[in-house]
Formats: structure tokens, sequence, C-alpha cells
């Protein structure tokens, strides 16, 4: 899931080269027998999937409505998919009752299934467009936040609306599987390190190395676990506990400097490259650091000093839209770049003969590459499972028709010939990402989501519910286009692994329904359990909601909602990504691993730098232990993060739990100065 569509911020891990020379995977499997794809699909690994799929889901829901920095999880759900079938089967063997052998393809099925699942946690816009649909988050906004451009969180019509777009993707480029991943030879690294990971548990050295990442992510699992439920404990009130611990100095916490003790950044800091983590520390010092102490000395001059903290006229505005420009510029530039990558490769593929493969780095390769036997082994198998046209075709038309026909029902400012048109385009750019995920491992699906917003928003009009349109439609086109470019990811797992396709799309659907289901449910508990969620300063403040309705509101009502001299800053900040990534790309890779990523740069713009602060003790931790014993903070560095992630994630089920019975916690910590705890002191001693 390491790409931008899930997290804003490509994170994905840098996968091990194919092998060449006398090295073969296949030959370590040759004495295996393929099970058929139906043989695949296992009872055992469908239960399984579904229990990580929930426990997943949780995971990305909290990160989601936290900061919306979301690293790969792939290695933790790969890890506990394979632990949790070797404990079953392991239970069978020892009663005789084992009928069928656990295989690296229906363990690449589970890990199909939960990746599936936990991904609509995310492109189903819990944390984004569909929170942003909220009169929570409207009132924030202040403009057109009427009735029509409103839509309350409801849990029948999110389900309803995840079915409806959720499975489109999956149909749009399944008859170009071929093509993208045997004639283009697409290394798509997320799915080629899946496919290494997966292939690497079920060889004997590698079964026995998962066992202790196993152990490791479970002990860092309950540790986190537990240490959640301690702090719970001092949770009594408002800016009580170690999330409030003024570490660098309360005048630091007031400007949300500060390192709040959470398990889950430091796991994220860990996982996330050095560089990403630096990025958005620096972001945090140039925003909250610097500019927005700035700006606040500007009060009563650039904006009203009787505004409330949280209006978009005043400070909160520069924040927000500050941050938006970055993000858009960031989005802008590598959509040209992924787009102009793609435009060449197709004019070099067809300037060669038609058999040439299509170039998949920047180096140029070989017309002809040597057929290995991995390669032939592989090959047979995926051509082995077909499916048939007619159901990518027939699928993609029913699909889209129920959805042109649902929509404006769930949406009444999306029109159904909005739908339409964006449906008629959807293949195209959904192979577009495709292929340049497979080229970069960049996913620019919330790129063109942002497009749908600006697009399908300035066609409905403010007068005609245009922010609600524009928002629903980035639902829409989001959704094609993420999960059209998983799939690939998946087909090209599943080459790797020997899995069939056909096992592949079936294991994804299933996944995918999984999701529709499980996602709304999730973001339902934590909308009941916590009543400030989607609230700045709150512990759930879902920066990416009011971001995603103010782009909205950008597309409808134009400049006309920002205050004084917030556009001039907006244009700076707009080129400044710009001219950061064309420094990125031009320079040395010996400097350009010192230029910071502009999109981790404005993801603290809005909501502070406590995550910040986090993540980087977090590379601090792994960037010591490397320095120790570098092979075996390689081997253990992914499964403790992934163990303090979970731990934690996983601890906000039973606090929604105690929310929702209105069990509070019994202390209440908080830090005062020396000049307001004597203050406190006198105030207690006239009552007494």
């Amino acid at each position: 899931m390491g790409n931008e569509d899930r997290n804003e911020v490509a994170m994905a891990e840098n996968p091990r080269k194919e092998e060449t020379g006398p090295v073969s995977v296949e030959r370590a499997f040759e004495g295996q027998r393929v099970p058929g794809w139906r043989e695949q699909l296992t009872a055992r690994a469908l239960v399984v999937s579904f229990f990580l799929s929930v426990m997943f889901s949780v995971i990305v829901m909290k990160l989601n409505l936290t900061t919306g920095i979301i690293p790969s999880l792939n290695v933790a759900a790969g890890l506990l998919g394979f632990f949790f079938v070797k404990l079953w089967t392991k239970g069978l063997e020892s009663t005789g009752l084992l009928r069928t052998p656990f295989t690296r393809q229906e363990n690449t099925v589970i890990q199909t299934c939960v990746v599936a699942a936990y991904g609509l946690a995310f492109s189903g816009g819990f944390g984004s467009y569909i929170f942003g649909m909220s009169s929570r988050i409207a009132d924030q906004a202040t403009e057109e936040n009427n009735s029509q451009n409103i839509k309350e969180p409801k849990l029948g019509w999110m389900i309803g609306f995840m079915f409806v777009v959720s499975f489109l993707g999956l149909f749009s480029l399944v008859p170009l599987r071929k093509i993208m991943i045997i004639d283009y030879k697409l290394i798509y690294p997320s799915g080629t390190a899946t496919a290494y990971l997966i292939n690497g548990f079920h060889t004997p050295q590698g079964e026995k190395l998962a066992k202790k990442q196993v152990w490791t992510l479970g002990k860092f699992f309950v540790i986190s676990f537990l240490w959640g439920f301690f702090q719970w404990f001092y949770t009594a009130g408002d800016d009580c506990g170690f999330a409030a611990f003024p570490t660098l100095g309360l005048k630091a916490y007031d400007n949300r400097f500060f390192f709040d003790f959470s398990a889950t950044y430091v796991g994220v800091g860990m996982i996330c490259p050095y560089m990403v983590n630096i990025s958005v520390l620096l972001g945090a010092i140039l925003s909250w650091g610097i500019m927005w102490p700035l700006i606040n000395n500007q009060k009563g001059h650039w904006y009203s000093a009787s505004l409330s903290p949280t209006s978009l006229h005043g400070l909160q505005g520069y924040r927000v839209f500050i941050g938006i420009a970055m993000i858009l510029g960031d989005g802008l530039y590598n959509f040209l770049k992924v787009l102009h990558r793609t435009t060449s490769a197709f004019i070099t593929a067809a300037r060669k003969r038609p058999t040439t493969t299509l170039p998949v780095s920047d180096d140029d390769r070989p017309a002809t590459t040597p057929t290995t036997f991995d390669d032939e082994r592989r090959t047979e198998v995926f051509l082995k499972d077909q499916i048939p046209k007619w159901v990518a075709f027939g699928g993609y038309i029913a699909v889209a028709i129920i959805s042109i026909i649902t929509l404006p029902h769930i949406f009444p400012p999306l029109k159904w010939y909005f739908i339409l048109v964006a449906y008629v385009f959807a293949p195209v750019l959904a192979f577009c990402n495709a292929y340049g995920c497979g080229l970069t491992d960049w996913s620019l699906a919330s790129t063109y989501g942002k497009l749908a917003i600006f697009i399908f928003g300035a066609w409905a009009g403010a007068s005609h519910g245009g922010v609600l349109a524009g928002l629903a439609a980035c639902g829409v086109m989001m959704n094609v286009v993420s999960t059209a470019s998983d799939l690939m990811q998946d087909f090209k797992t599943g080459y790797l692994t020997l899995a069939s396709p056909r096992s592949m799309f079936v294991s994804q659907v299933i996944g995918t329904s999984m999701g529709c289901v499980i996602a709304p449910c999730v973001f339902w508990l934590f909308f009941k359990a916590f009543k400030d969620i989607g609230m700045p300063g709150s512990e759930y403040p879902a920066p990416y909601a009011i971001i995603y309705r103010n782009m909205a509101i950008l597309g409808v009502d134009g400049f006309s909602s920002l205050p004084k001299h917030c556009l001039t800053l907006c244009y700076i900040f707009f080129a400044l990504a710009i001219a950061i990534n064309l420094a990125r790309d031009l320079s040395p890779k010996k400097v350009a691993r010192f230029i910071p990523i502009p999109m981790a740069m404005a993801i603290p713009f809005y909501i502070g730098s406590y995550f910040a602060i986090d993540m980087f003790v977090g590379s601090v931790i792994l960037f010591v232990w490397e320095q120790l014993n570098k092979a075996k903070a390689d081997a253990f560095g992914p499964a403790v993060a992934s163990g303090l992630i979970c731990g934690d994630g996983i601890w906000t089920l039973p606090q929604a739990v105690l929310a929702l019975a209105q069990v509070k916690p019994p202390i209440c910590m908080k830090f005062l100065s020396r000049k307001m705890n004597d203050k406190v002191d006198v105030y207690i001693g006239t009552l007494s």
C-alpha cells in the first residue's frame, strides 16, 4: 500500500532486484505442485483475511483521522497472515486432520485480500472527501455550508456508496494484464517486494526468520497495547495525559511542538524513509516554528482579532490554504512527470518493432531480454487461467450502469451525466495511473481525485451544490483509478509467486467486498465514540477533511474566501513545491537524497508538529540500531515498527467501546506554568 493514493507520500519499500545469473527462485519450489486457482482460495485464508482486515482497517482509520500519514503495512499483513495460517495448519497437523498444506499462493491470496480491504479505509475518503461533506467540517469552512452542500455520514449510504464505486476499477484493466506484466515487464516495486517477502517465507530458512519476526511483532504489539491502556487512565479531561506532556516547554507546547509518546508514530517513523521524516519535521519547523507565529503577530492588520481560532478568515485560513497550495504544486509536478515518462515510453515502443518491451527505468534496456527458467515458469502459470474478456467488459458496463442510476440518489447534485463522463475517461486515467505506478511505484489516484473536485465542482456550480458534487466526484474517480492500480500490483505479486490471476482477481473482489462493509463500520465506530472527531486540536482532527472541502470551495467560488495576503503566500508555496521537486530530479543522486519532499513538508502545516517529533524519534531509533547491527535492524525493524503501530491501533477498539459505554478515565494529568499553578493554589485555598 505504499503509494500516494494511500498516504499522499510515496513510502514504498525498495524491493530486492530480480534474480540474475544462476540464482533462481522457482528452482527452490520446482518439486511442489502449483495448486489450482480454486484450491488457492481456501476457507481458512478468507477467515484469516477477514480478521486481519478488521484489525488493519482500525489502524488505517486511526492514522487517517489523525495525520493522514499511512505507511506500508504489507510486511505486517504478510507476517501475520503467514503466522495465523501456520498456527492453523500446525494444529490440524498434530491431530492428523490436515488435508491441504499452506502454500505461498494461499499466502498471496491472504495478502491481496487484506490489502484490498484495508485500502478502502483510506481511498474510501472517511478522513477526506466523505467526512468533508459533513456539517461538522462545513461549519469550520463557513463558505458553502448550506444544506445542498452537506451530506451527514450515515452507515447505510456509506456502505452503498462503497459498493457502487469500488468495483469498477477492478474490471477496467483486466484485459491488459498480459500487456502490463509480461509484454511491458513493468516492475511494480511494491508488488515485487511483497512477492519476495512471501517467497522467502516459504523456504526453510525464510520460515525460521518469519517465526522470529512474528515473535518480535507480537512482543511489541503487547507492549504498545499496554502502553496505550496505561495512558488512558490519565486522560479524564481536555489536554490531559501523556499526549499533552510539554516535553519541550510550555511555549513550544502552545505551538504544538512536543513529543506525545505515541507508539503509532514512533513506529511509522521507523518504517518511513529518513527523508520523509526529515521533510515532515522541516515542514513543522517552517510552519509552526516560524510562519504561524509571524502571521499571528499581524492579528488585527491582516485579519480581524475577534475571529475564532477555527475561522478560515483568520490564522487557520493560512494554515489550511498554504498547505493546499503545496499539496497541489507537488501533485501537479508529479502528474506531469509520470505523464511525460509514460508518453516517452510509448514513443520509444512505437519506434521499435512491436515485440520490443517498453522501458521500465531511465536506463535503456536491450530490445530482447534472455528468457530464464523463472520467466518461463511464471509466464506459463500466468497465462494458464485466463479471465474471459466478457467478464471484464460486461462487469464494467454493468457496474457503471448501476452506479449512474444509484449515485444521483445518494448525492443529488452529482448528475447522471457527470458520472457517465467520468466513467468514459476513467479507464484511460486508470491505465495511465497503473502504468506510471509500474514504472515509479507512485500512484496518483488522489491527484486524479483532486482534479475531479475542481472539474465537476465547477461544472455543477455554486448554486447547484457544486461542493458536494465535487467531493462525490472525487470519490468516484479516486476509487476507480486506485483499485485498478492495486489490482495490477497484485497481478505482479501473483506472477512472481505463481498465484493464478483468477485467484488474484477473485481475492481482490472478496477483499474489496469486505472493505466496503468493514471500513464504513470502523469509521462509524470512531464517529460515534469520539464526539470531537474532526475538530482542530482534538485527538482525531481529520486534517484532510477540511483540506478537501476547501479544495471544493476553491473550485466553485474561486479565491474569494482567502484572508489578506494568503493568495500571495499560496502562489509562493505552490511554486516552491515545484521548484523543490525540480531540484530533486535535476540534482545528482548524492545531492538529491538530502533535498526534502514537498508533500511531506505540507502535512504538518495544518495539524501541528507533535507527530513529526514522534516520527523523527522513530528514525533516530532505527538509525542507531542500524549503526549497531544493520543486518538485525533490516530483518526486525519492520516487525518492531508494525508491532508498535498495530498494538496502539488496536487499543483504539476497546477505547472506543469504553467511550460508547460512558466509562471515563479516573485521572487528569495536566501541566501548568509556575504562575498558573500559584493562582490555582490560591483559588483552591479560597474554597477550603
